[in-house]
């Protein structure tokens, strides 16, 4: 069976690396990047570091409004579309890729398999929340990370075709953690030696929104902790065109590859982020997450005392910087990090 795998973004090649890799031996994946993330430290430096096939195709969107993004997408998947003519598109997560590569296999009556379906912060605000349910409701294959998430698409009425895999991102994240152990520098190459907060700010209700923006830079100075702080390029532009000081117990750092943030992550104190990819990862990581965001589409990680949310309220971010810490047992919420044969088995057997 021919398969149209659409990635586009950091968290897309992630999971790409774990499930690919079994994929490609039952099947013919065709790999299209969408170019949504295109910076080398964004983009191609995962290609490298995960032995993701390379992209058949790379459609080089880059910037621009959600509009154009997605009407871009979806223009180009049109013409491989017509050369490649799938048999399934595969989509992860919910950036405007996948809305797109969604969106044009619906338009062609080829069946869609959404990986990470069901998630939901119900926040319709969200660009990201609106692409993850379109998405939810035009796919045939609904491959679920948790409980929650079945819940949730059981509340919108759809039931056929869901099936609860784990996580796929934990396949990943066992899959790398030892190899990014052993193989990235990045402690060396910073000079940490000392305990540090790990953090990261890249999405745009929070760079959108420059009360937001400070009320956190405020934060992250008053910190007692020294702070890593991989910063988006578009972040970084914008803190600097506002003249936000960062403190110098907080060291601004390029992206990096997902080796080197395996690294950090499994090395910090704490986390405090506003991905939802890196609050998973915190989890996985067993470290406590500090959330600045209003909600979470990751809602177990809350309820069993491993994820706090603290909005952008100054106060509350700072005193989980130098209090928070979870008082109860981890447990397991997003599989044994098999999901990537899981869902392998589940297409072959439904498209045989």
């Amino acid at each position: 069976m021919k398969i149209l795998t659409v990635i586009g973004a950091r968290p897309q090649f992630i999971k790409a690396a774990a499930l690919s890799r079994i994929l490609m031996n039952e099947h013919e994946e065709i790999i299209v990047h969408t170019g949504q993330h295109y910076d080398e430290n964004m983009s191609d430096i995962f290609f490298n570091q995960l032995n993701i096939p390379k992209p058949k195709y790379n459609l080089n969107v880059g910037s621009g409004t959600h509009e154009y993004q997605t009407g871009k997408m979806l223009i180009e998947f049109g013409k491989i579309f017509d050369i490649e003519n799938p048999d399934l598109v595969l989509v992860y997560g919910d950036t405007n890729s996948t809305l797109a590569g969604a969106l044009c296999a619906s338009k062609r009556l080829v069946p869609v398999a959404h990986v990470e379906a069901g998630l939901r912060s119900f926040n319709m605000a969200m660009p990201e929340e609106q692409n993850r349910i379109l998405t939810d409701h035009i796919s045939k294959y609904l491959f679920v990370p948790t409980q929650t998430a079945e819940n949730n698409l059981k509340k919108e009425g759809i039931v056929e075709g869901v099936y609860n895999t784990g996580d796929i991102m934990c396949d990943s994240f066992k899959l790398f953690s030892s190899i990014a152990e052993e193989k990235s520098g990045i402690l060396e190459e910073l000079g940490i030696k000392s305990e540090y907060i790990l953090s990261t700010i890249h999405r745009a209700e929070n760079t959108n929104d420059l009360s937001r923006l400070k009320n956190i830079i405020e934060a992250l100075n008053e910190s007692k902790y020294d702070i890593v702080l991989p910063l988006h390029p578009r972040t970084k532009k914008i803190i600097e065109n506002n003249s936000m000081e960062l403190k110098s117990h907080i060291k601004v750092i390029e992206p990096v590859g997902y080796l080197d943030m395996l690294k950090l992550e499994n090395n910090s104190l704490k986390i405090v982020t506003d991905s939802g990819g890196v609050q998973k990862e915190a989890y996985f990581a067993g470290k406590p997450c500090i959330t600045m965001r209003d909600e979470t589409e990751w809602v177990e990680t809350v309820e069993c005392g491993w994820n706090l949310i603290v909005g952008t309220d100054v106060e509350k971010i700072v005193d989980a910087l130098n209090n928070f810490n979870p008082k109860s047992e981890r447990i397991n919420l997003f599989g044994e990090g098999d999901t990537a044969n899981k869902i392998v088995n589940i297409i072959s057997e439904m498209t045989k």
